[in-house]
């Protein structure tokens, strides 16, 4: 990057506390090129009130692209990053209105996006290109259980990043009674085996170029001890939450098994798998094309993906994969007092 664009000027969409988009802020903080913006719909949005940003936006879910676009113009932005799954699939959606505002996204291929939005037809795609995945199916009926076994994973085919509506069911009618929930909420359930943590949970970033070039990947054994970490234990299951938190290191052939996976599905920016290990086998459950909210983790370890996208998109540049700082990246919640006032 020449000394003429620095910093550049990005605005992250998406900002509320402990969440994806304010772990971008302190990866571009750290990477000490970047004035970042922010942007969110929350009034008491974590991010609004956070130092780390220049200036911060509240935008108005009814005219939601129209808004972000325009705080991009204030900023002085052209770049600009999904902050979570619900930006990154309305502005994914909005490419062309962006780019006629002379903003880009960054952020993965839509195709790429509109793939993974639907679990159903991601981990049918996976299968076609020989990716071994859980078993899973599309849960309508109590008969459908047979063809995984139990104990299973019941979650929404759409829309359950995070970990958000994943149930541990040991029955058929547990399976059931949290399909049914997760269908009057508007989604389709589907139910996926359950894999035993005893090898391992891993989630792993897989970073490529638009031009499809794997620039590299990380991977973090995750670790149970805190309960931040888990969103259910008990039973003989344990269902992670969606902070991360564990040991980052040199996992070579689990890094070059997602790698492959982002090299199927044609992937040209960020992917985040998380999967657990049977077998010296990946066995991803969840397929995000985003960056993560380890990022930071990440970045703490040397490898800043949103810094080395960012500056391919601005100059070209290709990087190597950073050499990793192997070691334990563990994460907790922070506090800050907003008075009445400024969150109105």
């Amino acid at each position: 990057m020449s000394e003429a664009s620095y910093p550049v000027k990005v605005m992250i969409a998406g900002i509320g506390g402990a969440s994806l988009g304010t772990e971008l802020c302190k990866s571009l903080i750290l990477a000490q090129r970047y004035e970042v913006f922010g942007c969110d719909i929350s009034s008491t949005a974590y991010g609004l009130h956070d130092k780390g940003f220049s200036k911060t936006y509240l935008i108005d879910t009814e005219n939601y692209v129209k808004n972000v676009i325009e705080s991009c113009v204030d900023a002085k932005t052209n770049w600009l990053i999904p902050g979570g799954e619900q930006p990154m699939v309305l502005l994914g959606a909005a490419t062309e209105e962006l780019s006629e505002a002379g903003i880009q996204l960054v952020a993965n291929d839509p195709a790429v996006i509109k793939l993974f939005s639907d679990k159903d037809e991601t981990f049918r795609k996976l299968a076609e290109n020989g990716i071994r995945i859980p078993r899973t199916v599309v849960l309508n009926k109590a008969e459908d259980i047979e063809l995984i076994g139990l104990p299973c994973i019941v979650k929404p085919a759409t829309g359950s990043g995070g970990s958000a509506s994943v149930f541990f069911a040991i029955s058929t009618d547990e399976a059931m009674v949290y399909a049914e929930f997760i269908q009057r909420n508007g989604s389709q359930a589907i139910a996926q085996e359950y894999v035993d943590v005893k090898e391992g949970e891993f989630t792993i970033g897989v970073l490529s170029l638009p031009n499809k070039k794997v620039v590299g990947s990380i991977a973090l054994k995750r670790d149970f001890s805190a309960k931040l970490s888990v969103a259910y234990s008990g039973r003989g299951g344990l269902v992670s939450s969606g902070y991360s938190q564990g040991h980052i290191g040199e996992y070579p052939e689990l890094c070059y098994q997602a790698e492959s996976i982002a090299e199927s599905v044609d992937s040209r920016g960020p992917i985040n798998i998380q999967a657990r290990v049977r077998d010296g086998e990946l066995l991803p459950f969840e397929i995000n094309p985003r960056f993560s909210a380890s990022t930071y983790l990440r970045a703490l370890a040397g490898f800043n993906e949103v810094d080395i996208l960012l500056r391919y998109f601005c100059t070209g540049e290709t990087s190597d994969k950073p050499d990793i700082r192997s070691g334990w990246y563990l994460r907790s919640l922070t506090q800050q007092f907003v008075p009445d006032e400024a969150a109105k």
